[in-house]
């Protein structure tokens, strides 16, 4: 029995260790590897091309390079997006939706909008708006691939690790304070 506590104590410091390395990796993860913004293209602001694109969910988002990072919050140019269909194909639902800012390396991206598209097919998209106070802005297009919910796994880990940890220590504390008493009361 005097093993189990420090096997408990044991485990609870490696549940916090695996915690804070699967959060870590999980944002550096869904910054840099799952989030495929520029997956189908990029194109200069104003700008028109044609885009080769899956049925499903697509992202559309500013991205420009800024001389410093920003602070606090990043303000969005006025922008207009229109994507046509081609050949027949139906017409792909535009809804605004901004998303978090995400920075690196003075490389700042914003999602402005989700298109739903409904067919596979090639589509003319165009984009028009004040950005002259920009370097290199443009419009990405790609999906959003991240998975936003993974940080909050390991953070509840994490979280259930220190209560581990926690009741590890006392079961510890009293098997101690058990063991002494058992020894002073044989006299040894």
């Amino acid at each position: 029995m005097k093993r189990a506590p420090r096997i408990a104590i044991v485990v609870s410091v490696l549940t916090l260790v695996v915690s804070f390395v699967g959060f870590m990796a999980s944002l550096v993860l869904n910054v840099f590897v799952l989030d495929e913004y520029d997956a189908y293209g990029e194109m200069t602001i104003p700008g028109s091309m044609s885009l080769q694109l899956p049925a499903g969910e697509m992202t559309v988002s500013f991205h420009t390079v800024v001389a410093d990072n920003p602070r606090s919050g990043f303000a969005i140019p006025d922008l207009s997006f229109g994507i046509t269909p081609t050949a027949g194909l139906p017409e792909p639902t535009v809804i605004e939706d901004i998303g978090g800012t995400t920075t690196h390396n003075n490389d700042v991206r914003v999602r402005v909008w989700k298109v739903q598209v409904r067919e596979a097919g090639t589509y003319q998209v165009e984009a028009k708006g004040s950005v002259d106070g920009f370097i290199t802005p443009r419009m990405a297009f790609g999906h959003d691939g991240s998975r936003g919910w993974l940080p909050f796994v390991f953070g509840g880990l994490f979280g259930l690790g220190l209560l581990q940890l926690a009741v590890s220590l006392m079961w510890s504390a009293r098997a101690a304070k058990k063991r002494r008493i058992l020894d002073e009361g044989r006299g040894t």
